[in-house]
């Protein structure tokens, strides 16, 4: 029985070609600043996505809290939209870490309620200072929503007019523009800071990116360096990193037509999928019994994921053309196998 493995676009495997690019790469102490491989990359990604410097780090997660370190005073607040990553699965690290706290605003699709932002940076004398305004595009718990540009540059904008910093938790930003329809620098322009992803739909087996300005690039790798994140000879990560930024954008569009056609599928076979929330390459469904829904699933060699109360599905390149018909043959066979 074939396997399908919907859990994560994290799942993806180095192709042949990143696998070579390793074995090949040319590398040094990139705690030096000596990996030549490093250096390619982060010169690759800044130029590509419109900054002045780029920092390989091992994680999203690490990008994103050194993001946070490198904007926000002790106590200070980050605004982030309601379901955020570095809200929900960071694991506390920004109070941990940088001694601050995130506020969740509402974001119905992902998108920040402007005038529930606007309330929010209002700030009396006896509440934390706001001190960075961050987004996440795309939205993963919003359905891997996008957020349109138009929102961003409010959101940018309302931040300027208060002095504030803003950052993107741009984990997939590359999913969102190719549903924008628009290179990647259109969804990262206008932030001081921004996360990019290389080991999801990119397909790199590890690494994020965190793009920034001149300024602040010694500070962020102090930072790095503190966390744990010094690299040695990384070039033989980097390697990969470099195939995915290059080569991993073009195979998104077909994770997304195959995320809409399990949608299609599901929705056909009368359960509950918001077709207008499938935009990129992830899937939730709405079920009574999740977990019992997962396992039967298992059973019949079908992994996805539980989101809270709901199913995920997520669509990556790994995946065979097969995969999406085959799985819903066997949705079909669980929905017919259970009791009514």
């Amino acid at each position: 029985m074939r396997l399908v493995d919907l859990r994560s676009d994290t799942l993806t495997r180095p192709t042949p070609a990143m696998r070579k690019a390793m074995a090949e790469a040319e590398v040094g102490d990139d705690v030096y600043g000596e990996d030549p491989t490093v250096n390619r990359l982060e010169a690759l990604a800044a130029e590509r996505l419109g900054f002045e410097r780029a920092l390989f780090l091992p994680s999203g997660t690490m990008a994103n809290q050194v993001a946070l370190l490198l904007h926000l005073p002790r106590g200070g607040e980050v605004l982030a939209p309601e379901g955020a990553h570095l809200y929900e699965y960071e694991l506390g690290a920004p109070a941990l870490l940088a001694g601050a706290l995130v506020r969740p605003v509402p974001a119905p699709g992902g998108r920040p309620d402007l005038k529930a932002l606007e309330e929010a940076l209002r700030r009396g004398p006896f509440q934390a200072p706001i001190g960075l305004l961050a987004l996440e595009n795309t939205h993963n718990l919003a359905g891997g929503r996008v957020v349109p540009l138009e929102v961003q540059r409010r959101v940018q904008d309302l931040a300027r007019a208060r002095g504030l910093p803003t950052h993107l938790d741009g984990a997939r930003l590359h999913n969102a523009a190719v549903f924008l329809g628009v290179e990647a620098r259109e969804v990262a322009r206008g932030f001081t800071t921004a996360m990019v992803s290389l080991s999801k739909g990119l397909g790199a087996p590890v690494g994020s990116l965190l793009l920034l300005p001149k300024e602040l690039e010694a500070e962020a790798r102090r930072y790095r360096k503190l966390l744990g994140g010094g690299w040695r000879q990384a070039g033989v990560l980097a390697a990969a990193g470099i195939l995915a930024l290059e080569e991993g954008p073009k195979h998104l569009r077909r994770d997304h037509e195959m995320a809409r056609a399990l949608a299609e599928g599901l929705f056909r076979l009368g359960l509950a999928v918001d077709l207008g929330a499938v935009e990129t390459n992830m899937v939730y469904l709405e079920v009574e019994d999740p977990e019992g829904f997962l396992q039967g699933l298992r059973a019949r060699g079908v992994l996805a994921g539980r989101v809270g109360g709901r199913v995920r599905f997520v669509t990556h390149r790994d995946l065979m053309d097969e995969d999406i018909p085959l799985t819903l043959e066997r949705v079909q066979d669980l929905l017919h196998s259970r009791p009514r």
